[in-house]
């Protein structure tokens, strides 16, 4: 016998509950990594999700996701239905239908569709706005915040590119 077994012998300790105290030892700081990864992960999305809202996009959906009154029964949005072109790119904003609480019905595409988290549309006096958020792969919270251009019909505004963390002037031309 060695004389690792011989004392575990003479002072009766079991086997396991030695080898179990060395096993737990080893594994805390895995376990450790094991909660740590995911609750930095899940804060930085957290962040990443709610970081740079734009004024625009403040005025159109409220804290409880919901569209302001004033858009609600305004006809000029469905000046925006319609299919949009980024023309640097094959960028494609389709706009199915505008409802009357400004809710936007839509797609876009890059060339392949891009999940749309938020759709939101609002008119005042001068302006009709718009406001995509995106969120799919490497779009986690890119943004769109335009302005109809009635002179040109062209939507015009900012590109927020969420992974970046910059913003862009686009314009999306109407497809005819």
């Amino acid at each position: 016998m060695n004389k690792r077994r011989k004392r575990d012998r003479q002072h009766k300790r079991p086997v396991s509950l030695r080898t179990s105290k060395r096993r737990s030892s080893r594994l805390m700081p895995v376990a450790i990594v094991a909660i740590a990864v995911p609750l930095s992960l899940g804060g930085w999305l957290w962040n990443s999700k709610f970081a740079q809202v734009s004024p625009t996009a403040k005025r159109l959906t409220l804290g409880n996701g919901a569209i302001p009154a004033k858009a609600a029964s305004d006809p000029a949005l469905q000046k925006l239905k319609g299919h949009w072109l980024r023309p640097d790119g094959d960028y494609v904003l389709a706009i199915k239908n505008v409802d009357a609480h400004g809710v936007i019905d839509g797609a876009y595409y890059n060339p392949r569709s891009i999940h749309i988290e938020k759709a939101a549309a609002s008119h005042d006096a001068d302006t009709i706005e718009v406001f995509f958020e995106l969120r799919d792969l490497n779009y986690p919270g890119s943004s769109y915040t335009l302005a109809y251009d009635p002179a040109s019909d062209q939507l015009k505004g900012i590109y927020y590119q969420a992974i970046e963390k910059r913003r862009f002037p686009v314009t999306f031309v109407r497809l005819k």
